[in-house]
């Protein structure tokens, strides 16, 4: 069951409001966490492991997944993959010429340094198992409470929170600083402050529109997501971030997109052919007044001349300019994003570790110093 749209019609704003965007509600944290504890969340992603929680912070009901140190699963729940497995992959895809030996030592270095200190191991709070995790309205409330309540049931497990920026959770960030989390710098994101002024009036932007126009693809807005859909979609999520990119992305299940959208954590949009097939789509988390995707798939078996890429990141901003938010555009995709208004920001995974051992302890806060003193302020001096 969803909205179809025609690219030349406007249709009112409020048949298109995911959740959050509707009341601040934000996604259904104890849906998701009790579908995810009914069958484990493998049973939804098949390269993620652990348990599911469901935590309170203040008012704020937040998934936790609590992952047991195993190596090779991907990134979204395996701090090692993120810093070393999914680092070690992209090097074969850029060219760095002379540079790749440094990389590889690098990686390599850090590759031994967190199996040692079994950096998997750890109670993952806020995580919804997506490459973007935002916080929306949890400005850190309850934080020292949280803290303090799981790492005396889990005494042997970090605690992390991913997705930290000072951008979409400043707050947040800063309530982290002063309970004396460390922030691990983690990659670099292209954000969009205001869709109006920095989208909108692009000529790349509107050459999207265009394409979007001249394809005969139709938008729907999908608020019901049947098996047959589900699996389609999960089949052009596929195409692209597993087939062409790497295994350590998410591997979702047609379940899972079920999942997504009945719990609403996705706001799902589709672009249909005359036939009825769905040719791209896109999942879109709102939390607060920011939006990100971190679910895109297309079929990648037409030619690129179909600008299905384009057709899919045109209805993430189309829709987060409907509605008045700023867009997180994750990670990747650099030149593509900056053509369309985009701006660099650093993103960090919060670690805590004040419970543990020493040698679990130092070594984690030294790289966490040195890139944020060093490896940080270079990146920003890159980005203005």
């Amino acid at each position: 069951m969803g909205m179809r749209t025609a690219m030349n019609s406007q249709p009112p704003a409020e048949h298109f409001l995911a959740p959050d965007a509707r009341n601040g509600a934000g996604p259904d944290a104890t849906l998701f966490v009790e579908r995810l504890r009914q069958s484990g969340p493998a049973s939804l992603i098949a390269n993620v492991e652990g348990e599911a929680l469901l935590e309170r912070a203040g008012e704020h009901a937040l998934p936790v997944i609590v992952t047991s140190g195993s190596i090779g699963h991907s990134y979204v729940a395996a701090p090692h993959s993120a810093y070393v497995l999914y680092p070690r992959a992209e090097l074969d895809l850029v060219d760095l010429g002379w540079m790749r030996v440094v990389a590889r030592l690098l990686i390599g270095a850090a590759d031994k340094l967190l199996r040692g200190l079994r950096v998997n191991r750890a109670v993952q709070i806020d995580n919804w198992l997506l490459s973007t995790s935002l916080h929306g309205h949890w400005q850190g409330e309850g934080l020292a409470e949280l803290r303090q309540r799981l790492a005396g049931r889990y005494s042997d497990h970090y605690l992390l929170i991913r997705s930290v920026d000072d951008w979409s959770c400043p707050a947040l960030t800063a309530a982290l600083r002063a309970d004396g989390w460390l922030l691990l710098p983690s990659r670099q994101i292209w954000v969009t402050d205001d869709l109006q002024r920095d989208w909108a009036v692009r000529k790349s932007v509107k050459n999207d529109g265009r394409k979007l126009a001249q394809s005969g693809l139709v938008v729907e807005d999908i608020s019901l997501l049947s098996d047959a859909d589900a699996a389609r979609i999960a089949q052009i999520y596929a195409m692209l971030y597993i087939d062409k990119y790497s295994a350590l992305n998410p591997q979702y299940s047609p379940a899972w997109m079920q999942l997504a959208v009945e719990s609403g954590l996705f706001h799902l949009r589709v672009a249909r052919d005359d036939a009825g097939q769905i040719m791209a789509a896109v999942g879109i988390v709102v939390r607060g007044d920011h939006a990100t995707n971190p679910m895109m798939g297309y079929d990648r078996e037409r030619p690129q001349s179909d600008g299905l890429y384009r057709i899919a990141s045109w209805m993430v901003g189309d829709f987060a300019l409907r509605h008045g938010l700023k867009l997180h555009g994750s990670a990747g995709a650099g030149h593509f994003k900056q053509q369309r208004g985009a701006r660099s920001e650093i993103d960090f995974t919060a670690i805590h570790a004040g419970h543990l051992p020493v040698w679990r302890r130092w070594p984690l806060a030294a790289v966490a110093w040195t890139l944020e003193k060093i490896a940080v302020p270079q990146l920003r001096r890159r980005m203005l």
